[in-house]
């Protein structure tokens, strides 16, 4: 007999947080968000997305022990954007039993259709670096910190048995520095880029820096992301909530900016991986777990590139050259060894082409799933 339990209390909260613990216990590949983090994403006075959304949290239980989670969301920003009656699902895990899988999208189609909405797409988080999609393809490379979701292989299986249907991919490339090598030409195409269009690099030297250029790439995400699947016009409050992270999680010199006077015209977020450390510290921010991430901060080779966009004013006119060329090298001065450009939708194939021209591979794809039932 399954349970149903809607979360309310701080009990239930850490029960909702401690399931995937559990469910991964065994997985090397699995990386844990901060359990103070999934707090914040679950106070609906805290996060900035309920100013103007809606969000509910559940489990189920098996004989009093929790077999799966969902939390069900209404982006109603969003819905206003697109034009749509949309409901999506985040924080999705389950055991391998399809009987659980159904209670819980039972419980996010009843959700969702007691507030007027017809479809359910998911995972599709509160914020616009949450990761998307359903794992179904690199099972076999660990996830990128908590810049992507991590699922066993049968998740999709179980989805689409069930009825669900792709919606978007999102693919993440690999390289390494041995084979990124960008042609000389490039770097003098960049230089004359530069001069013609008026526009120039901005590296960062330190977190003041970066909080004060993070609210102006808020306001640029919103001019230049506009044609993109997930999009929607974040609010000021959200804008200053990704300052403050990117602020504490970013290394200001691989914070690539491209500005036109004081405003920005492109960007290029790169991440060093604390994946390791993260395991590690297992939702906890203790002082030897923080000593921990910052020893492996400054040691790890790998690096994450996540976060990448040009203004419209600038599409196809070769400005993403010099994000490209900035990037490379910085990656060497400071001696990576490998990079993932994590979570691309299939839909920027612009992006994709110049990866795949480059040698750069996709080895992960995320996939966000539909399910109409109206």
């Amino acid at each position: 007999m399954l349970e149903v339990i809607k979360v309310v209390n701080k009990p239930q909260k850490m029960s909702f947080i401690k399931f995937p613990f559990h469910l991964y216990r065994n997985c090397k590949n699995w990386v844990p968000w901060f359990i103070n983090d999934m707090l914040t994403y679950m106070d609906k006075n805290r996060h900035p997305f309920y100013e103007h959304s809606d969000a509910d949290f559940f489990i189920v239980k098996r004989e009093k022990e929790v077999v799966g989670r969902i939390a069900v969301l209404e982006n109603k920003r969003f819905n206003d954007y697109h034009g749509v009656k949309q409901a999506s699902f985040y924080f999705f895990d389950a055991v391998k039993d399809r009987e659980v899988f159904e209670k819980l999208f039972d419980i996010a189609i009843d959700w969702a259709g007691k507030r007027g909405l017809n479809t359910l797409v998911g995972p599709k988080g509160l914020g616009a670096f949450d990761g998307y999609g359903i794992l179904v393809e690199g099972f076999q490379f660990r996830q990128m910190m908590t810049m992507m979701n991590y699922n066993y292989a049968y998740y999709p299986e179980i989805l689409e048995q069930m009825g669900f249907e792709k919606e978007v991919d999102f693919l993440s490339f690999y390289t390494t520095a041995e084979e990124f090598h960008l042609p000389d030409t490039l770097y003098r195409i960049a230089d004359r880029l530069k001069e013609r269009l008026g526009l120039k690099v901005v590296s960062l030297k330190s977190r003041r820096e970066v909080h004060y250029w993070a609210i102006k790439l808020g306001h640029a995400y919103n001019e230049t992301f506009i044609n993109n699947w997930e999009f929607y016009p974040l609010t000021d409050n959200e804008i200053k909530f990704l300052a403050n992270n990117l602020k504490w999680v970013v290394v200001p010199e691989l914070m690539k900016l491209i500005v036109n006077g004081d405003e920005v015209m492109g960007f290029l977020l790169g991440f060093p991986d604390v994946s390791a450390a993260l395991q590690r510290a297992k939702g906890h921010l203790y002082p030897w777990n923080i000593l921990d991430i910052i020893w492996t901060l400054k040691r790890t080779k790998t690096i994450s590139l996540n976060g990448a966009g040009v203004h419209p004013k600038y599409q196809k006119k070769g400005a993403n050259v010099l994000l490209y060329t900035e990037m490379e090298r910085t990656v060497r001065r400071r001696n990576f060894y490998d990079a993932e450009l994590t979570q691309i939708a299939e839909t920027a194939t612009d992006m994709q082409k110049d990866l795949k021209r480059l040698g750069v591979k996709p080895y992960k794809r995320h996939r966000v799933y539909r399910y109409t039932f109206r």
